[in-house]
């Protein structure tokens, strides 16, 4: 699972993970670069790198290029013209000699930098299409002139047609697989592929494979329904072959025995689609908490299918910050107790906590479904039978936090300042919220998704399209409600019992009311973290009423969200946490599906209006993503004999570098 940043409400965000010797290094460094419609781009710093070994940046070297060699494959997943679209959008950057200084130009790079930064034609978050601002003819002219013109009859209709392909995925039609966009299916509907798998899965299977994590489901000439599955020589076989070279050079530098062994797992599990070894690649990963390089490298998360089976690529290398890792280690170590006391029923609860390990870590580079949009957390691995038994790591990735906080110092406004409600709101955000948004990143990783249990008889997919959206409801509530908790004040993790209260009032300010500045108005709340973040504040703005627990006020026509009663918002969370910790032990779909339907889709208009145009007044960018730094070999006699770190500075180049280095499809 991964854990998607919240809007960023002030400048000091993530202060506390950055050190001094960081913050000298910063000083002169530029972080924002790009900015468009509504993202931003930013670059992210390494810090830590010249202390790993020759070694080591050799490991991390061949992982991250392993990394990016999977890129066409999620362009691939998200639609099945995505990829032809964008070698287009590639050869017109490149080789159009026309005028590049006209408007309708400018409008064509907007779009092209929105198409690079969604990995193809839909945005990454509301999930709906998103079209170009100039005309199609100019388009057209532009295809014509740089040799593209076969292309056009294919391709206009996919980028400008509204009908052609409406929606990535889209929960809401009669049939969600006919309507999705996500080339996952072809020519079946959703009674067919479930029941494919229905008639895969044995019921008695306690450790049951992720049926469908790997494979494209298809229905032939003959009517015959079947799986195309992700391998060498199969299905994105040439993008496959060339990670699996670079992961067994990783392998031959890695720094121990037993990366070695589940790197050998995952080449197999790429060469033969067998889903058998990637759930022993992930056992032997999730085992391995001596390494200071880590991984993620696979077909991970399930967020883009509306079935909740199917997962897109993604890549993520990184290493250990030991010293920021304390705080998630004494989390971790402390997991028990939180099991034992959470507010769930006992038959929830896991009798025996085995092997979690939390850790902050550097990303080194960003890959696949994690580029250039990025998680802040991530919790691995998904198979619940695997947690159960073995446990999991939970990550907070520190210099990705550390360069939102420092691009939003390069702007002179805040939504803090916009959207709280009185100095005492914003000095108590200011004061406490980066440690406490900081420390619910943690408690949700690191315990909320490996908390609870299923119970025997539930099948891992029993709650289906709904399946994302309330996990991560139940891992944000796990965090809210132990966020408050006197535990986190004896830990020495806050330093009182007033802290949390900074993290309460900017989520529900959030989920009820700012986020939105993501959505087009009109338009439903789509995206899995941001409507858990909108079932939790609303579930509890209803649920307080009669208490006045969460108060709307209105001042000079603005609207403000404030909680005047902390503890019992408290109550309400772990309220909540109980009835979704039953839902998913029990496999309650009908519960699980009512409970998203009421809560966390429908976007009052009156209120989306206001919150957009209050944001539009601020001039900030709701989305942000990130430019990778190049890890470059410094070569000697033939020989690397150093690999260093160069930032790079321009969004479109990379873009570009990247569909001529990493071209496979």
């Amino acid at each position: 699972m991964k854990f998607i940043t919240k809007m960023i409400t002030f400048a000091g965000m993530a202060a506390a993970l950055i050190s001094c010797s960081d913050k000298a290094a910063q000083k002169d460094f530029r972080y924002l670069v790009d900015e468009f419609a509504d993202l931003k781009i930013m670059r992210y710093q390494v810090p830590g790198w010249d202390a790993l070994t020759l070694q080591q940046k050799e490991y991390v070297y061949h992982l991250a290029e392993a990394a990016k060699y999977g890129r066409d494959i999620i362009w691939m997943q998200n639609c099945k013209d995505n990829l032809e679209v964008r070698k287009v959008l590639e050869n017109i950057l490149q080789n159009y000699t026309g005028d590049r200084t006209t408007e309708e130009f400018a409008q064509f790079e907007t779009y092209a930098k929105r198409v690079f930064f969604s990995n193809g034609i839909h945005h990454h978050y509301a999930e709906d299409k998103f079209f170009p601002e100039c005309s199609q003819e100019y388009f057209q002219s532009l295809m014509v002139a740089v040799g593209d013109e076969a292309k056009c009859e294919k391709l206009l209709p996919a980028m400008f047609d509204p009908a052609v392909y409406p929606a990535r995925k889209d929960m809401h039609a009669d049939d969600i697989i006919a309507a999705s966009a996500v080339n996952f299916y072809e020519n079946v509907t959703r009674a067919e592929v479930e029941a494919l798998y229905k008639a895969m899965a044995d019921p008695t299977d306690k450790t049951p494979v992720s049926y469908g994590l790997n494979s494209r489901v298809v229905k032939g000439e003959d009517g015959v329904v079947y799986e195309e599955v992700y391998k060498v020589g199969g299905l994105y076989g040439p993008a496959l072959e060339k990670i699996c070279a670079e992961l067994a050079l990783a392998a031959e530098v890695a720094e121990n025995e037993t990366q070695k062994e589940y790197i050998a797992d995952l080449i197999a599990y790429y060469q033969s689609g067998d889903l058998k070894l990637w759930d022993d690649f992930n056992i032997k990963w999730v085992n391995d908490t001596l390494g200071t390089v880590d991984f993620v490298n696979g077909f991970v998360e399930d967020y883009n299918d509306p079935l909740g089976r199917k997962a897109t690529y993604e890549g993520l290398v990184n290493f250990k910050d030991s010293e920021a890792s304390r705080r998630a280690e004494l989390i971790s170590d402390n997991a028990q107790w939180f099991e034992d006391n959470s507010p769930v029923d006992s038959r929830f609860k896991k009798e025996e906590v085995k092997g979690v390990t939390a850790k902050v870590i550097n990303v080194a580079t960003l890959a696949g479904d994690c580029y250039p949009a990025a998680p802040i957390g991530i919790n691995l691995p998904n198979a619940d039978w695997i947690r159960r038994e073995h446990g999991s790591k939970s990550v907070t990735i520190a210099n990705l936090t550390s360069a939102y906080t420092m691009a939003a110092q390069e702007s002179p406004v805040s939504m803090l300042s916009e959207f709280a409600w009185d100095e005492a709101e914003m000095e108590m955000e200011k004061k406490y919220g980066a440690l406490t948004n900081d420390l619910h990143t943690d408690l949700h990783e690191c315990l909320g998704h490996g908390s609870g249990k299923l119970l025997p008889e539930t099948s891992p997919n029993a709650l289906g399209e709904f399946s994302s959206a309330l996990e991560e409801t139940r891992a944000d509530l796990f965090g809210l409600y132990y966020l408050a908790d006197p535990k986190l004040v004896e830990l020495g993790i806050l330093p009182d019992m007033e802290a949390y209260k900074a993290q309460y009032s900017s989520y529900i300010r959030n989920g009820i009311f700012t986020q939105f500045t993501r959505v087009a108005l009109g338009k439903k709340n789509m995206e899995a973290h941001m409507q858990n973040r909108k079932l939790i504040a609303d579930w509890c703005y209803e649920k307080g009423l009669a208490d006045n627990v969460i108060e709307k006020k209105v001042r000079d026509g603005k609207t403000y969200f404030i909680v005047n009663d902390h503890e019992a918002l408290r109550g309400l969370f772990g309220e909540l946490l109980a009835e979704v910790q039953r839902i998913k032990s029990e496999g309650d779909y009908a519960a699980g599906k009512a409970l998203v339907e009421k809560y966390a889709v429908d976007i009052d208009q009156d209120l989306h209006a206001e919150v957009l145009e209050r944001y539009s007044a601020l001039g900030l960018k709701p989305y942000g993503g990130f430019l990778n730094p190049e890890i470059v070999p410094v070569m000697k006699n033939g020989k690397a004999v150093d690999y260093k770190i160069e930032y790079q500075e321009s969004y479109i180049d990379q873009m570009l570098q990247y569909g001529i280095k990493y071209a496979t499809l």
